[in-house]
């Protein structure tokens, strides 16, 4: 499939030039003539290049925000998916990190680790997991501390010396109701124990598998990790940044976990070599999406619609993607990942790949 319109300065995304990137004709264990990308009301174009590529829709940049991606897979609800899988993981959270002394300090934690989200993260690994033939309690515990990770970081970019946000998931702050110096306590917290739990709670997974996921889960929120994204970040505020460096802070600071969920979740449920590098490739696509849309929505929702403080990346002058390119050519871009993501997982079987296909358009047209 091929876009009807093109965003030259797309192409210079290192993203898509990274040799990982190189091998998309790769075989399929399905012919893919079986899977169509239907539209619910949007319009899709396509451009067909051959008989056995898999279909890749093009998203109508006025409507990918609006309508989610339905892919006509039979026998699969991605919406009760979604909600059994949240659930799965939220009664894991619960028993993970239960209310015991000192109790300011685990009130805190509960507090924002349990406070809802959409779980993508979670479900991203377990989805992986089941993919390469895993199943879910083999990935269950790096799910969960994938969450405290995510939380961890939550808490902390809020912090007034950080983004300085009031608001997170349409509640206050995890400072505003226990103070900074707890905030600051309760993210040290998860982070320590997101590792202890891989370590202690993974069963009947290798040695050698857990310890491979907890080298991956230590890069990805590390000093070339997340922590390289957030200082980037940081020092960027009000300067001049060109795209290539805007496409550096997003990938460490958001695609980096995002990224790991779903290699981790290969690693724990037996995928080889092969099969991990390749949902690698998806994983780098939907991460780089995310925080993508998060820039499109920041500039195209309420607070009340987000949960967060909406139009805080333009008061404090924040280099974004809409900024940088325009909101339509944002949305374009967004089309496009998605597109490259669908392509990199034509290797697996259609309908074990049914979640990880709607998790890229969910991720693509949620709201908030």
């Amino acid at each position: 499939m091929a876009f009807s319109t093109t965003i030259p300065f797309h192409g210079n995304s290192k993203l898509f030039k990274n040799p990982l990137n190189n091998d998309l004709k790769y075989p399929t264990k399905l012919p893919f003539s079986t899977l169509k990308f239907v539209p619910l009301k949007v319009q899709a174009s396509y451009a067909s290049k051959t008989a056995d590529t898999v279909q890749v829709p093009l998203i109508q940049t006025e409507d990918c925000f609006t309508q989610p991606l339905n892919l006509s897979l039979p026998t699969f609800e991605f919406k009760e998916y979604m909600l059994m899988k949240a659930k799965q993981v939220n009664e894991a959270l619960e028993e993970a990190v239960p209310l015991r002394n000192p109790i300011k300090i685990h009130e805190a934690m509960r507090y924002s680790l349990l406070a809802g989200g959409k779980r993508v993260r979670p479900v991203l690994c377990i989805a992986s997991c089941e993919l390469v033939g895993g199943e879910e309690s083999l990935a269950m515990p790096t799910a969960c501390a994938l969450e405290m990770i995510h939380t961890m970081s939550l808490i902390h970019d809020d912090l007034p010396c950080m983004d300085d946000d009031d608001l997170r998931r349409g509640k206050p702050t995890n400072h505003k109701v226990f103070g900074e110096d707890t905030a600051i306590l309760a993210g040290d917290a998860l982070l320590s124990l997101a590792f202890e739990h891989v370590a202690a709670k993974t069963m009947n997974v290798s040695a050698d598998r857990v310890l491979r996921a907890i080298a991956e889960l230590g890069s990805a929120v590390g000093s070339e990790g997340l922590v390289a994204g957030q200082i980037v970040d940081l020092t960027s505020e009000g300067k001049d940044v060109s795209l290539s460096d805007l496409e550096y802070i997003h990938v460490h600071k958001t695609a980096k976990l995002l990224e790991a969920a779903v290699v981790c979740g290969a690693i724990m449920g037996g995928g080889d070599v092969s099969e991990i590098e390749k949902v690698r490739k998806y994983a780098r696509c939907i991460g780089l999406l995310f925080q993508v849309v998060d820039d499109i929505l920041d500039v195209t929702k309420s607070s009340k619609e987000l949960g967060k403080t909406a139009g805080k990346d333009l008061v404090s002058d924040k280099a974004t993607y809409p900024k940088l390119m325009g909101l339509e050519n944002a949305k374009k871009f967004a089309g496009e990942l998605v597109d490259q993501a669908i392509l990199e997982l034509a290797y697996f079987d259609a309908q074990k790949a049914a979640p990880l296909y709607h998790l890229a358009g969910y991720i693509a047209s949620r709201q908030n």
